[in-house]
């Protein structure tokens, strides 16, 4: 760990741009090598991560990309700004679901219940990552701010929907929901067994459902 994993900026990486720190400044087009180092160094921290965890070293990443640590940093100033740009298709993904769920037709119950289990799927999809989402949730500094609204964005939308619907209890909230699921995702990704998440989601659906 460095100087430069403490401390956070606002930050939202992609592929084709690199932007200052700050939102006020405009982004502007990579460097063809500065763009093969910032897809080698994504597809090592891909790979690391899945094998260790996103608390891995950031150095054994670069030094696995065959990039120096002061690269990385350029690229990435924070290990949640690496996770973030890890997550960039995740977001897509995420909304695709949730309008997945509603086109489903099916009973609240079933509905939600394959919603959250795909919600915690993406979650933990990296070991560690559950935990970082869900202190980002409420922190606009967090450089993966704008990905956790588009989560909670998509499941208020299957909530809104089943409320639209009547079938939910009164007074549900779609912020707190998805505060519990994450939890259980939480639960899951630090568990050291294979952990059956279901019978947890569906304490939290049967708490939710109108009778």
């Amino acid at each position: 760990m460095t100087p430069a994993d403490a401390g956070k900026v606002t930050l939202e990486s992609s592929p084709g741009s690199v932007a200052a720190q700050g939102d006020s400044q405009p982004k502007r087009p990579m460097r063809a090598d500065a763009k093969r180092n910032y897809d080698k160094i994504l597809a090592t921290a891909r790979i690391v991560f899945t094998e260790r965890g996103t608390d891995s070293s950031l150095d054994e990443i670069a030094k696995r990309a065959g990039v120096g640590p002061g690269t990385l940093y350029r690229h990435f100033p924070t290990r949640e700004a690496l996770v973030d740009a890890l997550m960039q298709d995740w977001t897509d993904r995420v909304a695709a679901d949730a309008d997945a769920a509603i086109a489903t037709g099916l009973p609240a119950r079933e509905m939600l219940l394959g919603w959250f289990e795909h919600f915690v799927d993406h979650i933990t999809l990296h070991r560690g990552a559950a935990s970082k989402i869900c202190a980002a949730m409420d922190d606009p500094a967090s450089p993966m701010y704008r990905k956790c609204r588009v989560m909670s964005d998509a499941n208020a939308r299957v909530i809104d929907h089943l409320q639209a619907d009547g079938d939910l209890r009164q007074g549900v909230d779609a912020a707190n929901v998805m505060r519990l699921v994450s939890g259980v995702a939480s639960v899951a990704d630090t568990s050291h067994t294979a952990l059956d998440v279901r019978p947890m989601l569906e304490v939290v659906v049967d708490g939710i459902v109108r009778d």
